[in-house]
């Protein structure tokens, strides 16, 4: 039985993933460092300590680290953040949650004033139980120290049950048991045959419900011999 809901928010419940590349993109252009939208857009999902030696050395990480992060959070703020809006029916995704006696948690990579603001713009600031951002773990995704403070928040949850909710690729081979719910699979830039190409940004806020049984053509995959098979997930 499903107890809690952990939802990361950039690109799951709002439409940000693209600002925040350009974002990002401005930032690293400021400090001298050219880089493709799309190259950056597919490091989406990380918090800014794992997505800058993608693209910057060690020496200068040392040396301009924290000035580019503080460059990019301002730009973001002043010139993006206005442009954020929710993806559809977030609000009535998490009334439904609650209404069947679930807790609900927030996990993002992103600084605890920009969750703030998240809530407000997804109309949830007055449903989410627990949250944690960047400021409350020592390493950002796509390592899965944000979940597990969220799951220590969170009452009366076994940790051995746990299931994981729109997360990268990286994330989803570290200690995360298969889902019988989606809510868009991937996160951030991140593309797999799950999303079939596309991003989590393409998807509305509301997950099929792939437990067995489900007559969703979302829950349905591909078998060996080319034919669509249901799920098999007990829920």
């Amino acid at each position: 039985m499903i107890k809690a809901v952990i939802f990361d928010i950039d690109g799951t419940l709002v439409d940000s993933v693209d600002l925040h590349a350009k974002a990002w993109q401005e930032a690293l252009a400021h400090f001298g460092h050219e880089v493709a939208f799309a190259d950056v857009r597919a490091q989406i999902g990380k918090g800014g300590d794992q997505l800058m030696p993608v693209f910057l050395s060690q020496e200068e990480l040392d040396r301009r680290k924290d000035a580019i992060e503080v460059y990019r959070s301002n730009l973001f703020k002043t010139r993006y953040l206005p442009e954020v809006r929710a993806f559809p029916a977030v609000r009535e995704l998490f009334e439904r949650i609650l209404a069947n006696g679930q807790q609900t948690a927030l996990a993002s990579s992103a600084k605890a004033d920009e969750l703030a603001t998240y809530k407000k713009i997804a109309g949830i600031a007055d449903l989410v139980d627990e949250e944690t951002s960047s400021d409350d773990a020592e390493r950002s995704k796509p390592h899965p120290d944000i979940f597990e403070v969220a799951l220590s928040r969170l009452g009366g949850i076994d940790p051995s049950r746990r299931s994981s909710w729109a997360i990268p690729p990286t994330m989803r081979r570290r200690r995360v048991k298969p889902i019988c719910a989606r809510l868009g699979s991937c996160a951030g830039g991140f593309q797999n045959r799950i999303c079939g190409g596309r991003a989590a940004s393409q998807f509305i806020a509301t997950p099929p419900i792939c437990c067995r049984g489900s007559s969703n053509p979302d829950c349905f995959r591909k078998g060996r011999r080319g034919r669509y098979v249901a799920p098999r997930v007990h829920c």
